[in-house]
């Protein structure tokens, strides 16, 4: 799937969900997708299916270097998961500021 379309396809899961996209609802939304449990989820991304609920639930967060290896075990753009991860951390300090990567 393209990056493109992967952005639209994240603006589409803001307006359902009601809220911004996190890291958590897109792990979560991307096991339901391919119709797999955390359990298998959690394998592939080399972590533990309580780790994986919490992060789903947002009670854990990600670093960036975590983030993009999560991006490329699931074949994501590092670039969206890292604007979701930094975005996380901005609305977890209460900044209001909006997170546009691009590569340098």
């Amino acid at each position: 799937m393209s990056t493109k379309t992967k952005s639209q396809a994240m603006k589409y899961m803001d307006k359902i969900i009601g809220s911004p996209m996190t890291i958590g609802s897109e792990l979560q939304a991307y096991r339901m997708a391919e119709d797999v449990n955390q359990e298998k989820l959690a394998k592939k991304l080399g972590i533990s299916r309580v780790h994986l609920s919490q992060i789903e639930r947002g009670k854990k967060f990600l670093s960036p270097e975590r983030a993009a290896a999560f991006a490329r075990k699931l074949g994501y753009s590092e670039r969206v998961f890292l604007e979701l991860c930094f975005q996380d951390q901005l609305n977890r300090a209460n900044m209001r500021y909006k997170i546009k990567l691009e590569a340098a």
